[in-house]
């Protein structure tokens, strides 16, 4: 997906929930500031990428009134963040159509958005990537079919990926529940059974030992 090695030394499994005494709210309010945090977990375990955060409970989506609505507070992470640099390739994990696309440019959201649509032994599923490049993303077209490994967006630069210290987030979906270059990253922890049904471990594809 990303040419990271994702089980090798140069990679480490960060840690965004509440015991984590890193993640200020002074910390994660300035992107400049959560970007630099993001590079301080790094070094510390010698690393230069990062993973983690299926079904993770998370307090970094409360520097976004995005993530609060009326029914409730969303932290519940639902896919894999990938933390590379930005204009780090991005590639198609399996032969895949792109399904659709979405700009989704508010503070804390995905920013660039792709959906692919895959098949596999007759069963028919969907991966979203966020916080892309707006350049290399502008160029795909729904329908565009895609080979496996084959590199189809970059990670993108903040401001333009949703604010956030470049990351790739990486999530599976079994249904679409008809929506278009969106679907929801995070979700209610009172409702991680029936999400975490809609959306299967990523690490089925990624196949990462830190995960």
């Amino acid at each position: 997906m990303v040419p990271v090695p994702l089980g090798a030394p140069s990679a480490a499994r960060l840690d965004f929930t509440a015991a984590n005494p890193l993640l200020t709210p002074e910390a994660l309010r300035d992107t400049p500031a959560f970007d630099a945090l993001v590079q301080q977990m790094l070094a510390a375990q010698h690393a230069t990428a990062g993973l983690g955060g299926y079904l993770e409970n998370r307090v970094i989506y409360r520097r976004s009134a995005h993530f609060g609505a009326a029914e409730g507070v969303r932290s519940l992470h639902l896919g894999v963040d990938v933390w590379v640099p930005a204009g780090t390739p991005v590639a198609a994990p399996l032969p895949a159509t792109v399904h659709s696309l979405a700009d989704n440019n508010n503070f804390g959201d995905y920013g660039p958005t792709v959906i692919l649509e895959h098949e596999l032994a007759g069963t028919t599923f969907y991966s979203l990537y966020g916080h892309l490049g707006r350049a290399e993303w502008g160029a795909l077209r729904p329908g565009q079919a895609l080979a496996a490994g084959e590199t189809f967006a970059t990670v993108g630069p903040y401001p333009e990926n949703g604010d956030w210290p470049p990351h790739l987030h990486f999530q599976l979906m079994l249904d679409l529940q008809g929506r278009q270059g969106d679907f929801p990253g995070v979700a209610r922890p009172d409702e991680r059974a029936q999400w975490a049904a809609r959306c299967p471990d990523p690490n089925l594809l990624l196949r990462s030992p830190l995960l």
